[in-house]
């Protein structure tokens, strides 16, 4: 078992040399912040640890063992007047282990991932160990005027059994939406499907649930010119193919949809722009489950592993920006005629050299601002390592670090204008003009790493704000006229919550702890760091999601310490938060 090592150990020290490289951050002004920032509802302890593989003890309160908070995620976050509603998803960090290399139980001072040995795997030897750590999601309501948090989670279970058997096998309320009175919850369910909850947002009653047998992933809803629409995945995990679904529900009838894509890919995230839909979405890559894992050592003495070769002329299993026809065209809003008229107007091969780095791509947050269309991509950590490891096998260890070390990547930021037309323009706000990028002809064969262009020039700076552990740009939202950035940061789990001294005389700034929020405050403008710590909690490795209410954000935030519960004020405590960002 591990006991504190997150990554594998031979990995901790080609992350740490990320510490060195420079740190491009936009000072804070001298002017007097413009947003305030308040922690609205905190996950509370649910469960009591005594000990991998041990039968769990009673409580919270814990005469036995330790408290224990499995909630990780606020996942999906709607409003609906003056209510907020969200869904939330337990031990994600757990959930998705290939990206963390484990293979046995993880077990350290912030969180523990007992996989095939938690007392309910144990119990019920069909479950696989990869949902060891499975909990039920639970729903909530925040009331905005009166700030009281109200679990909502029994309307579902109490229903009937079928309705507490759909929540019970759901993986986690991953996406919300509200619209004409209704308030739709929906997340990947662990038997097949996607299982959509709903209720009724004037009486707060509970409308009942379905399975969308058809598909196999949700993330993200949109609201555009009066109709919702969803975005999800076919095949396992979502990977064969993406589609756009329309919502044609009302309170009788809520679980009414119509495809209006077809796409290639899972979809992501989505906006509207200049009368379109857009829509980021991932990589075949990272969602059929096919990535290698990264070996433990490499023998020298072996014979050298086969190479695979790489189609790098077929850009559509790519993440990529998909348009959709104008939504004023034909009837109203999009509609099934549409499906097959979207069109394909940017993919990761725009940008990154490396035609197997790439292929691990993922895009997140996309947001309409300025006239322009802005997008980030996201880099599940070591996804890329461990697809070139497949692809090019090392053929000793210090291939291995070199691969290692030259397929991280942080996210970069990009804008866009007449995507697709006479007058296209794309530019790099946040990335690199070079990356590495392997040759295997090279050295007679044996291979190696060389920088190679990007073909652009960031306008403002450097991946990930500067900063080589922000890995997700997460989710993008307008509000107050601003266009705010939500981040993913890598650092206090790759680096075991130590930050290492940088070298004497380096001219360089370490990264922080915590996920960042970074606001563009006009177009033309370079982006500036409301918080890059987490909001006061480092624990919170990212901004999940994001509502917008005039000029006031609330964040669903991702924080997936469940062992961090020292109540002693003060303390960073694990599990999800909703967290207020409004102007002064």
């Amino acid at each position: 078992m591990r006991r504190r090592t997150r990554l594998p150990g031979r990995l901790l020290a080609a992350f740490a040399t990320l510490t060195l490289l420079p740190v491009l951050a936009t000072p804070a002004s001298a002017e007097t912040r413009p947003e305030t920032v308040r922690l609205l509802a905190k996950a509370a302890a649910d469960e009591c640890f005594a000990g991998v593989g041990v039968d769990y003890p009673p409580g919270p309160p814990c005469a036995a063992g330790q408290p224990k908070v499995n909630q990780s995620y606020v996942w999906g976050l709607a409003q609906a007047g003056r209510r907020l509603w969200f869904g939330t998803g337990a031990n994600v960090l757990c959930l998705k282990p290939e990206g963390y290399q484990v293979r046995e139980p993880i077990l350290n001072d912030d969180y523990v991932c007992e996989f095939g040995q938690s007392q309910p795997a144990r119990g019920n030897p069909a479950l696989p160990a990869t949902l060891g750590d499975h909990r039920t999601p639970e729903v909530y309501t925040y009331d905005l005027a009166t700030e009281r948090l109200t679990e909502r989670t029994a309307d579902i279970t109490s229903a009937s059994p079928a309705d507490a058997n759909l929540l019970h096998t759901t993986a986690g309320l991953r996406s919300a939406a509200a619209h004409q009175g209704v308030v739709l919850l929906g997340g990947p369910s662990v038997v097949g499907g996607v299982n959509v909850f709903a209720f009724d947002t004037l009486t707060g009653r509970y409308l009942g649930s379905t399975n969308l047998s058809a598909y196999e992933n949700i993330r993200h809803w949109v609201v555009a010119g009066g109709v919702l629409y969803a975005g999800v995945g076919l095949g396992a995990n979502g990977g064969e193919a993406g589609r756009v679904l329309r919502w044609t529900g009302d309170r009788t009838d809520p679980f009414a949809f119509t495809e209006v894509a077809d796409l290639p890919t899972q979809v992501a995230d989505l906006t509207e722009h200049q009368g379109r839909l857009y829509v980021s979405t991932w990589p075949k890559a990272i969602v059929d489950g096919a990535v290698a894992r990264i070996p433990d050592h490499v023998d020298p003495a072996a014979a050298p592993p086969a190479a695979h070769s790489v189609d790098d002329t077929d850009t559509t299993g790519l993440a990529s920006i998909w348009m959709s026809p104008p939504l004023a065209a034909g009837a109203p809003g999009l509609n099934p005629a549409d499906a097959g008229n979207w069109t394909q107007v940017w993919s990761a091969a725009d940008y990154e050299p490396d035609p197997v780095v790439r292929r691990a791509y993922a895009l997140g947050g996309l947001a309409s601002y300025g006239g322009r269309l802005h997008w980030g991509t996201m880099h599940v950590p070591l996804q890329a390592t461990a697809l070139h490891v497949s692809v090019y096998p090392p053929r000793s260890q210090a291939q291995l670090q070199a691969t290692v070390q030259n397929t991280q990547r942080a996210f970069a930021v990009f804008r866009g204008q007449d995507l697709g037309g006479a007058h296209e323009r794309i530019e790099t706000l946040y990335g690199e003009s070079a990356l590495p990028a392997y040759d295997p002809t090279a050295n007679n064969g044996v291979g190696a790493w060389a920088p190679a262009s990007t073909g652009t020039t960031p306008v403002y700076g450097a991946s990930g704000f500067g900063d080589p552990f922000n890995l997700y740009a997460w989710k993008m939202a307008v509000a107050g006229g601003r266009l705010y950035v939500g981040t993913m940061d890598f650092a206090y789990i790759s680096l075991e919550g130590e930050m290492p001294t940088p070298p004497a005389g380096a001219a360089t700034s370490p990264p922080t702890f915590g996920a960042d929020l970074w606001s563009f405050d006009a177009p033309g403008r370079p982006a500036r760091a409301v918080d890059t710590g987490g909001f006061g909690n480092p624990l919170n490795q990212g901004v999940r999601t994001m509502v917008v209410d005039g000029s006031t954000l609330y964040l669903g935030m991702a924080n997936p310490m469940n062992l961090r519960t020292d109540p002693t004020p003060g303390v960073p405590k694990g599990g999800w938060e909703l967290i207020r960002v409004s102007r002064r």
